[in-house]
This record gives structure tokens, C-alpha cells and sequence, in this order.
């Protein structure tokens, strides 16, 4: 499929399900060859991903709405927990991390760089995220991007025994779309791009 239709696919989808006719082990193989394929400054590799598929997505959902019950309440909270409850509904769900020892020592050989690195980092991470979402709508995976760190890091980490140099940046649920895309608005082009030409 071309880049560009890859991309037209990758929708947010919150309306998600468990109706995949593919096994989890095929996913799996495809979302880290996702995340393998993506670039990153001077071959850093900083991403790291943690798929968590039936129950362990459930487990994460579960880490979430307790985490937020102390924060928010009433409407707000009974919202929140739609939300996250639709993302519990599907098949599974990719944590994204970036490896600060990475960083860290890319910093130590190249100095003159060394704040530059972090932007970097997290330039890889949504490269990564990009292309782990792409690959998922071309084989008719819906997912979307959520950020619910850090307030659930901790937990995260204790549960599924996570490196303490690895920082989460964003969580992906992914499922079977349950519903149609609504559609895509975009800004004008003359807001957005300016090209020249000789």
C-alpha cells in the first residue's frame, strides 16, 4: 500500500472491540517490527514498547481508572471512565517508552549535542507511535493515542516490572473498529504549507 494511504487509514478510533481475526502472536510480530523500522538520531533505538494484549490490557484500563478515581470526581470522572472503559474493550493496547540511559549516554559522546538529545527522543517516540499506528490500520486495526502518564506511571512500572530508566510517553489501545470514522477536517493549505520552487 502506499505511505499516503496508510496514512488516510490511521484514524482515532474509540469505538473498539475484541472482533480480530488475526492472533495476538501476529500482532505482536507487527508492532515491533513497527518500532524496529522507525528512525531515530544517530540510530539511538531509545524506543521501547510494551504490548499488552487481553487481560494485561484489561490489567492497564483497571491501573488507569483507579489512578484517576483520586483525582476526579462526579461527571467528570463517570466521562473519564466511559472513555476508559471503551479502551478496555478491545484487543490489547501498546505502551510507548523512551530509554533515558540511552539518552544519557549519547549525551556523554557527543557534547556538543547533548541538549539536543531529549527533543530527539521524543521525536523518535512519535515516529515510533506513527508507524506502530499505520501498520495497525493497514491490516484493519483500529487504535488511538492516549497519555495518561505520568499520573500511572508508578503502577505501571511495579506491575509489569518495568526498567526505571524507561519512561512512558504515551498508550495505544487497539481493538476491531466498532464503528465508522467520522469524518476528517483539515486546516487550508495556505495556513499550513509554504513551498518554493525555481
Amino acid at each position: 500500500m502506499m505511505v499516503a494511504q496508510l496514512l488516510a487509514k490511521r484514524r482515532t478510533q474509540y469505538s473498539l472491540g475484541k472482533n480480530i481475526a488475526l492472533p495476538d502472536e501476529e500482532i505482536d510480530a507487527l508492532i515491533r517490527e513497527a518500532v524496529r523500522l522507525s528512525p531515530s538520531a544517530y540510530n539511538s533505538q531509545s524506543s521501547r514498547v510494551v504490548i499488552l494484549h487481553r487481560d494485561e490490557n484489561q490489567k492497564l484500563w483497571d491501573i488507569v481508572k483507579s489512578e484517576l478515581s483520586h483525582i476526579v470526581e462526579g461527571e467528570a470522572k463517570k466521562h473519564s471512565f466511559r472513555k476508559i472503559d471503551s479502551f478496555a474493550a478491545g484487543a490489547g493496547a501498546v505502551l510507548f517508552f523512551e530509554d533515558r540511559n540511552v539518552i544519557r549516554i549519547l549525551q556523554d559522546q557527543w557534547p556538543l549535542y547533548a541538549d539536543h538529545f531529549p527533543d530527539w527522543s521524543e521525536q523518535a517516540s512519535g515516529m515510533a507511535q506513527l508507524s506502530v499506528w499505520i501498520a495497525l490500520a493497514g491490516i484493519g486495526i483500529g487504535a488511538s493515542l492516549q497519555h495518561y502518564n505520568p499520573l500511572v506511571d508508578a503502577k505501571i512500572k511495579r506491575h509489569w516490572n518495568i526498567p526505571e530508566t524507561w519512561r512512558l510517553r504515551a498508550q495505544m489501545p487497539f481493538g476491531s473498529n466498532e464503528a465508522p470514522f467520522p469524518a476528517k477536517t483539515v486546516i487550508s493549505d495556505n495556513d499550513r504549507f509554504r513551498s518554493f520552487f525555481r
